[in-house]
């Protein structure tokens, strides 16, 4: 069974083969040193990035890293990126910093792509916020920085600017 981020990107593989002129086949655009994954399965690669400031350069920065290692690992990575403090604004269905509306479709991209993102909710306590001010994919979790250590000790690498 091919997972649903394998199928867009093989998606993707035979569309741009039909726009550069040649023929792709589904099985061609799998990358052919990677195995077919079942959903569920543990991937052999995992990621947490900490999202923590309000910049943009900075916002545009990790998401394009996370979509690199999406890129790279395909369906075999599992990326959280944790915002808290002045990053959790990214998250937020009406945020009270500036967050692009670039930023804020590849947000929503990168989650139906499978990318989870959790927001401190100890930062969403400081600024009056509930789970419903978060977008539907985000996951509260009570301490952000709690959440960083807790998915290292799970073998996550940890990712910071």
């Amino acid at each position: 069974m091919i997972t649903r981020r394998r199928l867009l990107t093989s998606f993707a593989s035979i569309t741009a083969g039909i726009f550069a002129g040649r023929s792709v086949n589904a099985s061609e655009a799998a990358s052919e040193d990677t195995e077919l994954r079942f959903p569920g399965d543990p991937t052999e690669h995992n990621v947490v990035y900490q999202f923590n400031k309000s910049d943009s350069r900075y916002h545009d920065a990790i998401l394009f890293s996370a979509a690199e290692m999406l890129r790279k690992y395909n369906d075999n990575i599992t990326i959280v990126i944790t915002a808290f403090g002045p990053g959790i604004h990214i998250l937020a269905k009406k945020p009270l910093r500036d967050v692009s509306d670039e930023v804020k479709q590849k947000i929503n991209s990168m989650a139906d792509y499978g990318v989870q993102f959790h927001a401190c909710g100890n930062t969403m306590n400081s600024l009056g916020w509930k789970k419903e001010d978060m977008h539907d994919f985000v996951e509260v979790v009570q301490v952000g920085a709690a959440d960083l250590i807790e998915l290292q000790e799970k073998g996550f690498s940890y990712i910071s600017w």
